[in-house]
């Protein structure tokens, strides 16, 4: 059974389920009933942190223009760009081998944010049902999960959970802050 968290809660993943190595993040939205002119793009990416939270390189922003972690055994993977958020479960997908991610990545900060939000008047207010989730690859269970519960009316960027290490395991923050500037305001955050 999964571990849910509320806002600020932390917990460790070797806790949860010892041994883990594979796993995948999902995360998943719905749309409200409203018409601003155009479907909701939003986009699942994840920065690549050191230990002072700054992005270590440009490839170190994996989302769907650059898919795959730069390191040579490509421990984190994104899965696609879902344009529409249509149908049930997880809207976006990122692997994760924990064992091969490399020591310099002292966190992962995963966000969501919603492509040309601005253009298309969209904000978070408008979306519910925001989640995010770790699913053991092993045996597809769910293992924790974090549903947003705020309401970001004028948000267009958000930093669902971040994956982070201490004392030689990695551990799960829910942290649920929204940004308005969309993708820029988080580039800027992490540089």
């Amino acid at each position: 059974m999964a571990i849910n968290l509320s806002k600020g809660e932390r917990i460790s993943l070797e806790k949860v389920a010892p041994g883990l190595v594979e796993i995948y993040i999902g995360l998943g939205w719905d749309i409200n009933a409203t018409d601003t002119g155009g479907d909701f793009d939003i986009d699942a990416s994840i920065f690549l942190l050191d230990s002072n939270d700054k992005l270590i390189s440009d490839k170190h922003f994996i989302f769907y223009n650059n898919p795959i972690s730069p390191d040579p055994e490509q421990s984190i993977q994104q899965r696609g760009d879902n344009r529409t958020g249509a149908g049930e479960g997880d809207d976006e997908i990122i692997d994760v081998n924990l064992k091969t991610v490399p020591p310099d990545v002292a966190k992962m900060a995963l966000t969501v944010t919603i492509h040309e939000a601005e253009k298309r008047h969209q904000n978070f207010g408008q979306v519910s049902n925001a989640f995010v989730r770790i699913v053991n690859c092993e045996n597809e269970t769910e293992i924790i999960r974090y549903d947003l519960t705020e309401d970001f009316s004028v948000e267009t960027a958000l930093i669902m959970a971040e994956l982070y290490r201490k004392d030689g395991e990695w551990r799960m923050n829910a942290v649920g802050a929204g940004y308005e500037g969309g993708l820029q305001a988080l580039v800027e955050r992490y540089q």
